[in-house]
């Protein structure tokens, strides 16, 4: 890879002589501006606004418009003469923890090369040594006519750079959040984190840029003549209210059925529907006599048949009736104690009758 600067770096008294290499590159697809009637290219011209002529690059130099519209020019060799140490050297400043540095300050990045065998040790000792601290290094370095601010830290085997910007050029957020106070519920919260749990982890390498093969696909079709169809707009819902539980939800279960995951469709399948559920019925510790004839009436279904139904002390008959016939000593109880209750509201006659069929039942 070509280098784009030469210089060193200043580790305290060590000095290590290293290139500056460029770790990225852009892939976009760049477009030229042409002339619609004719197809002409459109190019743009360097004109002095004086003698209106064309300016070649070597004619072309750097001044500084002072306030009320006066240049004053300034050239290669007044910056030059600057007392600037960073002009060739890549000074480190401090050793600070990596999240220290806002993500925000993050802008070009670069590898730095060892530049000849004398600088390999050195730069060893400095690669293995932000190894063991765990910690990235601040360093002030100049580049393309300005002081800049950079981070040091390890990438496999070799020492990369990030380049950041001063912390006065981020700006502060203001007026960006959302006006008003939202309140966000437990529910949607459990619901967010299950969309972050199952959308889970991801390899970096696998990811690529769809819309530039889109561009080339469609270059590729126009340059072979073929018809390009345009392609189906989706409905990204932009600007409509929507339900956030419901969204929540069938975004779990979407990544879900993408990841093949076991039981991702069983909702999907019963198109959201839950089965209904009752309640069970609680009785009392203490029956009445309504609910002990409904007791019985399930074991003895022939004793209903025979039983009159005329007078109360004949409901109590039929009650004692049916309990004989019960084999669980607990419903006997329960049956002898909702007679009780029914004779003394019953009157005196009742209660002659109701102990006369309990001597029966008893015999």
């Amino acid at each position: 890879m070509r280098s784009i600067w030469n210089g060193a770096i200043s580790f305290g008294l060590v000095s290590i002589p290293i290139k500056l290499v460029n770790a990225t590159e852009n892939h976009s697809i760049h477009f030229r501006q042409i002339h619609l009637a004719d197809g002409g290219r459109i190019r743009y011209r360097k004109v002095c606004e004086l003698d209106e002529e064309e300016v070649q690059g070597g004619e072309i130099g750097k001044a500084y418009e002072d306030a009320d519209g006066t240049m004053i020019p300034i050239t290669d060799e007044d910056l030059a003469q600057l007392p600037l140490p960073t002009a060739k050297t890549i000074e480190i400043v401090a050793f600070v923890p990596a999240d220290q540095i806002d993500p925000l300050q993050m802008d070009a990045a670069y590898y730095l090369s060892a530049n000849g065998v004398p600088a390999a040790k050195p730069y060893t000792l400095l690669r293995e040594a932000l190894k063991r601290s765990n910690k990235v290094a601040v360093a002030k370095y100049a580049l393309r006519g300005r002081e800049r601010l950079g981070m040091l830290r390890v990438v496999d085997d070799v020492i990369a750079m990030h380049g950041l910007l001063w912390p006065d050029e981020i700006r502060a957020p203001e007026g960006v959040a959302p006006d008003g106070d939202v309140t966000v519920r437990d529910a949607e919260l459990d619901l967010a984190d299950a969309l972050m749990d199952t959308l889970g982890e991801v390899d970096m390498d696998s990811l690529h840029d769809d819309y530039r093969e889109a561009v080339e696909e469609l270059i590729a079709a126009k340059a072979s003549g073929e018809t390009v169809r345009p392609a189906e707009s989706g409905d990204t819902g932009g600007g409509k209210v929507i339900d956030l539980i419901a969204a929540l939800e069938n975004s779990v279960q979407a990544a879900k059925k993408s990841r093949g995951e076991e039981g991702a469709g069983a909702e999907d399948e019963s198109d959201g529907e839950m089965a209904d559920v009752h309640p069970i019925k609680k009785t009392s510790g203490k029956p009445t006599g309504k609910s002990s004839a409904q007791t019985t009436k399930k074991s003895s279904a022939a004793a209903k048949k025979s039983t009159p139904k005329s007078t109360g002390a004949k409901k109590s008959t039929s009650t004692t009736k049916k309990a004989t016939g019960s084999r669980s000593t607990a419903k006997k109880t329960t049956t002898k104690t909702a007679a009780k209750k029914q004779t003394s509201s019953g009157g005196g006659t009742g209660t002659k009758k109701t102990a006369s069929s309990r001597k029966r039942a008893s015999a």
